[in-house]
């Protein structure tokens, strides 16, 4: 299973895998339970795993990262229920995380979360996009600088076309 199609959906506990989308909503399959059913847009929003960024002292991270950090921690997972375990364990596994906007709501969920894509054999890696990078290589100094003459060149140069007019006819 890619961590790419891991999605939050509002609203519903737990982590759902996207299985397809409509105008009008998505379908997902429940991580926990493997039910599969149709989540309305007007009333959920969806939220990709990857695009989640957890707040630090510097800048902010993908909580792929964070969830990296706990997989390579030899430090035991703490119990969901207790908040001080909860922001001790994360001072530990991740200390730059910025403790005065990251909520220990927003920690137990990762925890949770974590559970569930460990339990699921979830890869903890953010989805390749070799197009994005590919176009970003492509563009070289010389083909921007060609793209910068072309810009250059005003209205003025090109030749003007003058409008016709129609002769009225008489009738």
């Amino acid at each position: 299973m890619e961590y790419g199609r891991i999605i939050s959906v509002t609203g519903i506990g737990g982590l759902f895998e996207l299985v397809g989308s409509k105008k009008d909503g998505a379908i997902v399959r429940s991580l926990e339970d493997k039910t599969t059913r149709f989540v309305a847009s007007r009333i959920h929003n969806f939220s990709h795993l990857e695009s989640i960024e957890v707040y630090t002292q510097r800048d902010n991270v993908n909580l792929v990262e964070v969830f990296q950090a706990m997989d390579a921690s030899s430090e035991a997972l703490p119990s969901e229920k207790d908040n001080a375990a909860i922001k001790a364990y994360f001072q530990k596994v991740f200390p730059d995380m910025d403790f005065e906007r990251v909520y220990a709501s927003d920690m137990k969920k990762m925890v949770k979360w974590y559970n569930v894509l460990k339990k699921n054999k979830v890869e903890l890696k953010l989805t390749d996009h070799p197009e994005e990078e590919e176009e970003a290589s492509e563009e070289t100094p010389e083909s921007s600088a060609a793209a910068d003459v072309v810009a250059e060149e005003t209205p003025e140069e090109a030749p003007k076309k003058k409008a016709t007019r129609k002769k009225k006819t008489e009738e």
